[in-house]
């Protein structure tokens, strides 16, 4: 025997009595934020880190003697520092958000609407560090390559060639290559093509192409400007005399290291405002630290045949 089809529960009235399964809000700009994890993090204090530098001396004004005999005089040399090391202050990466304060307190379950707006806006702030990182004018990667560190491509293309002009300026254990991801995918365009394509390996869990065995790490801070960017290598770390990430530790209100949430207050008309800032700069201990590979063509492609 048939039912009636109006005498079944319908799909529409079960879901009244259905729960919903939800995700958190989902903001499609979080990248994985690679250079603050591969970049070293030295701590501050007061805000400021000063990089005291060696006046340079040529080699033939060292005195230093191999094997001198008994009856010479010891060299004497002496160590000048610049008279005027560079200072760099953390700078302020920072906004607020304000939370109708009715809104969390009915809208609560299973989410805290707090919390949720609170965690995409830090994402926000965190992406914008590393643009800064990257690009920012007085502290940024690009704009703290010197002249006699810049190289540009041969062709336009990223060749292996290019990659290898790029390591010869940097050659004092480097550490990583920062490019963006249409640049990694031109390189191993271009070493394919040649027949030498790149090999990966397994870093914090994800896979990298390398080349020379050093990562390219994807990093879309690095913009693309009518089919062109850079490609930047780096050596890190402080014994190394390399780049330094800098951050001010303890701070009152800190979720994660540099990064403070505090709630400013209940204004009117019921809205509680938080201030979110992250603080952090970074530092070029020595000018042979960092190379960049200008005029990168992200947009050949090669015919299979």
């Amino acid at each position: 025997m048939n039912t009636p089809a109006g005498h079944t529960l319908g799909a529409q009235s079960a879901r009244q009595l259905a729960n919903t399964t939800k995700t958190p809000p989902q903001w499609i700009g979080v990248t994985p934020r690679w250079l603050v994890s591969f970049l070293p993090w030295t701590p501050v204090e007061a805000g400021t880190y000063r990089v005291n530098r060696v006046k340079d001396v040529s080699e033939g004004g060292i005195s230093i003697e191999c094997s001198p005999s008994d009856s010479d005089e010891l060299p004497l040399t002496s160590i000048d520092y610049e008279e005027q090391p560079r200072e760099y202050t953390l700078s302020t990466v920072t906004t607020t958000i304000e939370v109708q304060t009715r809104i969390s307190d009915l809208y609560r379950s299973p989410m805290d609407q707090v919390r949720e707006q609170l965690g995409v806006m830090v994402d926000m702030v965190k992406e914008r560090q590393e643009s800064e990182l990257v690009n920012n004018a007085n502290y940024g990667l690009l704009s703290s390559v010197v002249p006699a560190m810049r190289v540009t491509t041969r062709s336009g293309a990223p060749t292996p060639d290019d990659l290898d002009n790029l390591i010869a300026r940097v050659w004092k254990e480097p550490a990583f290559f920062l490019a963006h991801p249409d640049a990694i995918a031109a390189i191993g365009r271009e070493c394919t093509w040649r027949g030498v394509p790149p090999p990966t390996v397994t870093l914090f869990g994800s896979p990298f192409v390398t080349w020379r065995g050093l990562p390219l790490v994807p990093c879309d801070k690095l913009r693309v400007v009518d089919g062109r960017t850079n490609v930047l290598l780096l050596r890190t770390g402080e014994k190394k005399r390399g780049v330094v990430g800098l951050f001010q530790p303890g701070l009152p209100g800190e979720i994660s290291p540099s990064l403070t949430v505090r709630l400013m207050g209940i204004n009117a008309r019921g809205a509680a405002k938080y201030l979110i800032s992250l603080y952090c700069s970074a530092a070029v201990l020595t000018d042979d630290a960092i190379g960049v590979l200008e005029n990168v063509d992200v947009s050949q492609y090669h015919e299979y045949k």
